[in-house]
């Protein structure tokens, strides 16, 4: 019998500047008084904004949502390139950015939109033989990682400034992305600056939207506190709620939510390639893959 004491769920979490997203699980475990949290992809520590959790029997859940598309608003230095191709790394080269024009900035732009190969930074969190890329950086190794497919579906220019900084005149531009998962905007930041032929670098990055999740339901983690304290309940989204907003979702009967839990296929209702939700009113059974005549179980979620 499930502890009905136990809080099950999606949390969106508005990320602070300097946490790790490992901080930020770490931190909510014991405000839910449970081990059982992980996170839908990470943040960069520099990065703030959204993080989605996922607490108890949800953490079946962040599978389904690690491959979302996603949002950012950032802030890009031209002028100057860093040895993270952030402003946590060193400047490793200075250029004058005053001249550039802002249609060599739109022509640029527009070549890192759409379907492209990305080349990670060396900073990643991907692995090489078992070891993270960014460990191997930081040890004084020469990283060559393999250029990527990713999509930029959306790259917006809104606003430019002139800035004179120690190493001369920059040009920071506020941008806003819409981007498949697996794509680094500081690489972004890197690849425009290289386009244009003086260097870049991300100074401000965060995300506002994974999936269906957005900045207006993420909470501050002093909110959260403050809710702990008072013995208040997390407001977290309910599994079957997150279920319907991520992904298609079956209508199942009792007995055939019974049948699921005891490791009966049914048949496949649509012949859908992506996972399915299957729901019982508002109890989510599974998630189903149905693109064999038999439906296929992911994961089961227990009564």
């Amino acid at each position: 019998m499930a502890d009905a004491t136990l809080v099950h769920g999606l949390l969106v979490v508005d990320k602070p500047s300097g946490w790790t997203s490992h901080d930020v699980v770490a931190r909510t475990r014991r405000l839910a008084r449970t081990r059982r949290v992980g996170h839908a992809g990470t943040l960069d520590p520099m990065a703030t904004g959204v993080l989605v959790l996922g607490v108890n029997k949800a953490t079946k859940l962040l599978t389904f949502l690690v491959g979302c598309d996603k949002t950012y608003t950032a802030t890009i230095r031209l002028g100057q390139s860093t040895l993270t191709d952030d402003a946590e790394g060193e400047i490793t080269a200075s250029r004058d950015a005053a001249g550039v024009a802002d249609a060599a900035i739109e022509e640029a732009v527009a070549r890192l939109t759409g379907a492209i190969e990305q080349v990670p930074s060396a900073v990643s969190a991907i692995k090489i033989k078992g070891v993270r890329s960014y460990t191997r950086a930081r040890a004084g190794e020469d990283v060559a990682l393999p250029a990527r497919p990713v999509t930029v579906h959306r790259f917006d220019v809104l606003d430019r400034r002139a800035v004179t900084t120690e190493t001369g005149a920059v040009l920071d531009l506020d941008v806003e992305v819409d981007v498949s998962s697996g794509t680094y905007v500081r690489a972004l930041a890197r690849d425009l600056g290289s386009a244009l032929g003086v260097g870049g670098h991300l100074t401000a990055l965060r995300r506002t939207r994974v999936g269906s999740f957005g900045l207006d339901e993420a909470a501050p983690l002093a909110d959260l506190e403050s809710l702990a304290e008072q013995g208040a309940a997390l407001p977290v989204i309910p599994l079957a709620t997150a279920a319907r907003r991520q992904l298609p979702v079956r209508e199942v009967t009792p007995p055939e939510a019974a049948a699921i839990r005891h490791g009966k296929r049914l048949t496949s209702a649509a012949g859908h390639r992506d996972p399915v939700a299957a729901l019982a009113g508002e109890d989510l059974v599974a998630i189903l893959d149905e693109s064999d005549r038999l439906a296929r179980s992911h994961v089961v979620f227990p009564l």
